[in-house]
């Protein structure tokens, strides 16, 4: 098989996706702007994407990294052999384009804007493209939402419970979005635009909970309310948007992505290994989906 250029291979969902791709007999090129371990089946690319990369002959290309620097970086690289492009954005296209931050509102913006560009670049080069939205991303210590609270828990054995946070979340494993991605070198998602949200919908409070009785050691509830954490926000003038949401369903309707790539992820039942970062597991000696490994 032509091997496969992988970009964000070191990031939160890079580890999984090697890992699946090498399993499923691939070789890989991977960017990373660090100098890597070697690892069988795929050759380290050093670099970052500006006008100093110049990609290899690949007929396939998987984006894990920021999409508004892969799209800058691909609408003005000579790509000739490419064939098909799958790229990961994020719900917060949508989730965030009301948000009363005006940085998320902006990052919306950004995301949907590089999403059209991707999918007009590519339609004007023949190129096949599939763009992935994931919802909340857990299971590799790198995401800016549950890790840090579980992290601040082991440091303090406090556990925030936050009363009347009754919006629904739909966390999703890393491991599951790699699965996805693999899933979308097909042609069956080609030319589209797919949700990917967890196995399963819970409330915020809820899913905090979830995050507290998996941590492996006790810790002591430390109740708030929502109109306390409005008081501060306004006070601070940072985290409005964030306290904004805990009363808003942030899903994915999976049906698309279930139809066309026959993508099945895992409940929410995270363990200690979620917050840490690490290697990414071999997905053969992954327990079943509903196992609680990893958002």
């Amino acid at each position: 098989m032509p091997p496969i250029l992988v970009i964000g291979a070191s990031g939160a969902v890079g580890g999984f996706l090697l890992t699946r791709l090498r399993a499923a007999g691939h070789e890989l090129l991977a960017l990373s702007r660090t100098a890597r371990a070697p690892l069988d089946g795929v050759q380290w690319l050093r670099g970052g994407l500006d006008d100093a990369f110049v990609a290899p002959a690949v007929e396939s290309v998987i984006c894990v990294g920021p999409l508004d620097q892969f799209v800058a970086w691909f609408e003005r690289a000579p790509m000739r052999s490419l064939r098909r492009v799958v790229a990961l954005s994020s719900m917060s296209a949508d989730s965030k384009r009301e948000s009363l931050d005006a940085a998320e509102r902006e990052l919306a913006q950004r995301l949907a804007a590089s999403e059209q560009r991707l999918a007009r670049h590519c339609e004007a080069s023949g190129i096949a493209w599939t763009v992935l939205r994931p919802t909340l991303i857990y299971g590799a210590g790198a995401d800016r939402s549950l890790t840090p609270i579980a992290r601040w828990s082991q440091r303090t054995r406090l556990f925030p419970r936050i009363a009347g946070a009754t919006g629904l979340r739909q966390p999703v494993h890393a491991d599951d979005v790699a699965a996805a991605c693999v899933a979308a070198l097909t042609d069956a998602a080609s030319g589209r635009v797919l949700p990917l949200g967890g196995g399963e919908r819970l409330s915020y409070a809820a899913m905090l909970e979830r995050v507290r009785a998996g941590l492996g050691f006790a810790t002591v509830p430390l109740p708030l309310r929502i109109n306390l954490l409005r008081f501060v926000t306004r006070i601070t003038g940072r985290g409005g948007g964030m306290v904004q949401r805990l009363t808003h369903d942030l899903v994915a309707d999976n049906a698309a992505a279930h139809a066309l790539l026959g993508w099945s992820p895992r409940v929410f039942n995270p363990g200690p290994e979620c917050w840490q970062t690490a290697a990414a597991p071999d997905p053969a000696a992954r327990a079943d989906a509903s196992a609680p490994t990893t958002k």
